[in-house]
């Protein structure tokens, strides 16, 4: 039983990790990137510690799999401000379009990374 939990955690982490990578090439501006790797980077890396966890079982490794936790828990915070700061400070720009309407987005990005539009003329 405890293969299974552990099985699902670490694949479930898996599917957050490929997530988190979605979301940094979707995701139009370096600050919204940042905020999709933190945030998925620790929930996915979490997942798959819980499950090393569950698989071992021994104390000794429940104990390393939540001391590692509790650093990305502490230290992946720190690192998106530093990174944020870091962006607003050295004039990177930022995504232009935040009064578009949700359905127009996925346009802006287009228009403004130049990909040529493909039209359906039958």
């Amino acid at each position: 039983m405890s293969e299974i939990i552990a099985g699902g955690l670490i694949i479930l982490g898996g599917v957050f990790a490929v997530i988190g990578g979605l979301g940094l090439l979707r995701m139009p501006d370096v600050l919204i990137r940042m905020h999709a790797s933190t945030k998925i980077g620790t929930l996915s890396t979490g997942l798959i510690l819980a499950g090393c966890a569950v698989v071992f079982a021994s104390p000794d490794i429940v104990i390393r799999a939540v001391a590692i936790m509790l650093f990305i828990l502490l230290t992946a915070p720190i690192g998106a401000h530093m990174m944020g700061r870091s962006v607003v400070s050295t004039g990177v720009p930022l995504w232009k379009h935040e009064d578009v309407p949700q359905n127009e987005v996925e346009q802006k990005l287009m228009e403004e990374h130049d990909v040529p539009q493909v039209s359906n003329k039958s």
